[in-house]
């Protein structure tokens, strides 16, 4: 038994954070998986509002939720010899046309089936940073996109 007192077994363990897929339609390729090293951004947050009646007898605001908004996300993968795919997605951004499109991430168990899925809709590059060079490195190219979407689904499977 845990300290609150509800039962809990032994095996339980939080999910590891480095089994995980990136899947998405168009724009890159469709139904493309890519292995990439990081993602980060994958976070949705509801913007405050403050609000106080004239006639309200308390000195203070109310607060609701608002627009709701989320951060770009950034994925990072290594450089792979003739693997131009989000140049070539990126390259498609004409005076606002993009091909847009929806990205699934996926955090897998150990058997790889998907635990946690967040969906980003109408996904399109907003950047692409290319890998620094050094003479004296010693490490893996590794290039960042950032995706622009238009909301983030989150489900449990």
């Amino acid at each position: 038994m845990s300290d609150d007192g509800s039962k809990q077994s032994a095996n339980v363990w939080p999910m590891s954070k480095f089994y995980f897929e990136v899947k998405w339609a168009g724009g890159a390729g469709e139904g493309m998986v890519s292995s990439f090293q990081e993602v980060s951004g994958l976070d949705v947050e509801a913007q405050v509002i403050e609000y106080r009646a004239g006639d309200n007898k308390v000195f203070s605001t109310i607060k609701m939720p608002g627009i709701v908004k989320s951060s770009n996300v950034t994925l990072k993968k290594g450089v792979f010899a003739k693997d131009n795919k989000f140049y070539d997605w990126y390259a498609k951004i004409k005076m606002n046309t993009v091909a847009r499109t929806a990205v699934t991430i996926s955090l897998l168990d150990e058997t790889g089936s998907p635990t946690m899925v967040w969906t980003l809709s109408n996904a399109w590059p907003t950047k692409i940073t290319g890998t620094d060079l050094k003479s004296d490195g010693n490490e893996v190219a590794v290039e960042t996109i950032e995706l622009a979407h238009e909301g983030l689904a989150i489900a449990n499977k």
